[in-house]
Order: C-alpha cells, then sequence, then structure tokens
C-alpha cells in the first residue's frame, strides 16, 4: 500500500451553506503531505444546503468532474450550457481556455450531495466542453470517464480515468494495475483490505503491480482512479 487516507483526517470547511471535506489541499487546507496522486488534484465531498450553491466563477487548464450522490445539482456555463445533475449522474466540464459557471443545488428543500473531483489535462488552452451521462452500473466496476470515452463513458483530456465499483455485502474483487498507479475513495459501505478496514470518506492509493484485495463488509460504493505514473 503506498498511500491511506482516512476520512476523518481530511480537510474540513464549514461556510454554513456548503459543508465539506477536502481529500487533498484545496482552498484554505493545506497539508503537503496531501497534494494529490498523480495528475488528480482535488475530491471534495461538498454538501450543498437547499436553494445555495457556488455562484458565476472561472477555470482553466482543467478537468472537473462532479458526480452527484444525493439531490440533485443545477448548472450553467459561460458556452451555454444550462442542465440539472440529478443522483448518480457524472458531468465532465473541460475548462480549457477559460470558462465560468455556477453550481447550485437544484433544490428549495433537499440539500445536494457530490464529489468535485479535479483532474489535470494532458492539453492547454483547448476549447471549453461539457458532457453529462447516466451510465447504469454493468458488474462489479462501470467505466464514468476515460479518455476516449471508451464504452459511452464520459472523454476526458488526460491518460485517466475513473469507474464506480459497486460490490455487495461479502462481495469480493481484486483491483490490480500494471506500470500505473490506483486510487480507491469509497463512497458508501465498508471494506476490509489486507485486514484493515475502510468505511464512507475513506481512501486508498497504490502503486504499480500492487493489488487490492477488496471484501465488502457493507454494500459497496466506491470510485476507482486509473492514473499515470509519471
Amino acid at each position: 500500500m503506498q498511500y491511506i487516507r482516512k476520512s476523518e483526517d481530511r480537510g474540513a470547511a464549514n461556510f454554513g451553506w456548503l459543508q465539506s471535506k477536502h481529500s487533498f489541499s484545496f482552498g484554505n487546507y493545506y497539508d503537503p503531505k496531501h497534494m494529490g496522486v498523480s495528475v488528480l488534484r482535488v475530491i471534495n465531498d461538498d454538501m450543498v444546503m437547499p436553494g445555495q450553491g457556488f455562484g458565476t466563477h472561472g477555470h482553466r487548464d482543467m478537468e472537473i468532474i462532479s458526480y452527484v450522490t444525493e439531490g440533485a445539482l443545477k448548472h450553467d456555463d459561460s458556452t451555454g450550457n444550462s442542465y440539472v445533475v440529478p443522483a448518480g449522474d457524472v458531468q465532465r466540464m473541460s475548462a480549457g481556455r477559460g470558462v465560468t459557471h455556477s453550481e447550485f443545488n437544484a433544490s428549495s428543500t433537499d440539500k445536494v450531495k457530490f464529489l468535485q473531483i479535479w483532474i489535470q489535462p494532458n492539453v492547454k488552452g483547448i476549447e471549453p466542453s461539457y458532457e453529462q451521462k447516466s451510465l447504469p452500473q454493468q458488474g462489479a466496476l462501470t467505466t464514468l470517464v476515460a479518455p476516449n470515452g471508451e464504452n459511452g463513458a464520459l472523454l476526458i483530456n488526460q491518460d485517466a480515468s475513473i469507474s464506480r465499483l459497486v460490490l455487495g455485502k461479502d462481495e469480493s474483487i481484486h483491483l490490480a494495475i500494471e506500470k500505473r498507479l490506483g486510487y480507491l475513495h469509497i463512497i458508501k459501505g465498508q471494506v476490509t483490505i489486507d485486514g484493515q478496514t475502510f468505511k464512507e470518506g475513506d481512501a486508498i492509493g497504490i502503486e504499480p503491480e500492487q493489488t487490492l484485495a477488496i471484501k465488502a463488509e457493507l454494500a459497496l460504493e466506491a470510485l476507482w482512479f486509473d492514473l499515470p505514473a509519471s
């Protein structure tokens, strides 16, 4: 095992309208030991109160993925996209040479929870673009984001992929990776890996040629990141 990130050790921010847990250094939270893994720079576990959200702001040269786990997220951007992203959907925005956007809770009564993920692109200054999809689970691992958008996944401008891992209680899987880095972030459930227990919000990274032997103690939903080693 290369890297273990426990939920309770993450950075935290509470602005009233927003409660967020930062897996890696972000905003006012800085820890040189937790700056990201490979090209993965941000995983923010965000909960936004009803009717609230992130006002219009700008980004450039970043691949920004949102995975909604509860409620619905309202997206608007300067390229004319205006969509509601419900729970289970995946959103990808390539900021490219520059884009402004807002992300608001689509509900006036219910909270919205989502993972905000930033991945550094392998090309800069491109035309901004947007995708959103609902990708039904097919087997234990379903690819959500991939370099060429293979198998219906969203396209990303980086040699990296994100898959959703779903296991029922007592089900097991081995995740291995060659000449790459792997990173598993648990959304829901509880697992044992090499005798250690991991729960919601926990994460574990592995180096090339290593394997994760995962057993679900409770029904599991997680994101598996396949990342370049250099």
